[in-house]
């Protein structure tokens, strides 16, 4: 551990083995009130400790490269990862999963093209250090709001069958017909960047901030680059919400504006 006033703290591995102290601490306290997640816990962490570690590692490989094809590839990798978590968890019948990675890569490419040509301007485009990061959270971000979009969309229509196929009898178009429930998905799958957004600052302190600031940069300049991830959240949660109830939407209904009822 360096010492006090000399930069950043870095942590090493003796300092990492005292962080099993707090997993350990978990475990403990959730076996003595009988929960029954002890094993949940110590997979995750597991899970936590080799997942991190390796992503550690492989990252310092590919800042070394400085590579645009190393960069594309690590990126390709966790768009593809998000795009199987949100289909798995949609479960959107006949999707198979295409639809959904077009989705949260395009929300994602949008913002993050908008945010460095314009905003950050690294001094090349790939730039890792830049690049990765932010990718990561606004990925992270688009597989939520997708999978809460899609799984609220394809909920609020089988419960609705009935009153869909009403409208469609009256001449409505499928849109026209789930206009209302289309309406509550997208609301959902922003309600959880709209809460950060309200008490950012007063209540968290989001890990951007505090991860620049534990690293030794100065708060306002944090708070400026915590200020620019929400917003790029914001708009890529919105757009991959869209994309994807568009996609459901295809999902349910047939050419003829037919509801298949039976998904």
């Amino acid at each position: 551990m360096a010492p006090a006033g000399a930069g950043p703290i870095v942590l090493n591995e003796v300092d990492l083995l005292w962080t099993l102290g707090l997993l350990a601490l978990t475990v403990s306290l959730a076996t003595w009130q009988r929960l029954g997640l002890s094993g949940q816990m110590l997979w995750a962490g597991f899970r936590s400790i080799v997942q991190l570690l390796v992503v550690g590692a492989s990252l310092t490989l590919v800042f070394a490269l400085d590579n645009p094809w190393a960069v594309a590839l690590v990126l390709g990798i966790m768009s593809a990862i998000a795009a199987a978590v949100a289909r798995n968890r949609m479960q959107i019948p006949g999707e198979n999963g295409l639809w959904i990675w077009l989705s949260i890569t395009f929300s994602a490419a949008l913002t993050l093209v908008y945010s460095l040509a314009l905003i950050i301007q690294p001094p090349v485009w790939y730039s890792p250090q830049y690049l990765i990061p932010l990718a990561g959270m606004v990925l992270g971000n688009a597989m939520n709001s997708a999978t809460l979009a899609g799984e609220r969309l394809a909920s609020l229509i089988r419960q609705s069958t009935q009153e869909i196929e009403t409208y469609l009898s009256l001449g409505a178009s499928p849109s026209q017909a789930i206009f209302a429930y289309r309406q509550a998905a997208l609301k959902a799958s922003l309600t959880p960047i709209l809460n950060q957004m309200l008490v950012v600052g007063l209540v968290s302190l989001p890990g951007m901030f505090t991860g620049q600031v534990l690293a030794g940069s100065d708060p306002l300049n944090a708070a400026s680059y915590q200020i620019l991830i929400l917003f790029m959240i914001l708009l890529t949660d919105l757009v991959s919400a869209l994309l994807v109830c568009e996609g459901a939407r295809r999902r349910f209904f047939n050419g003829a504006w037919q509801l298949l009822a039976d998904r």
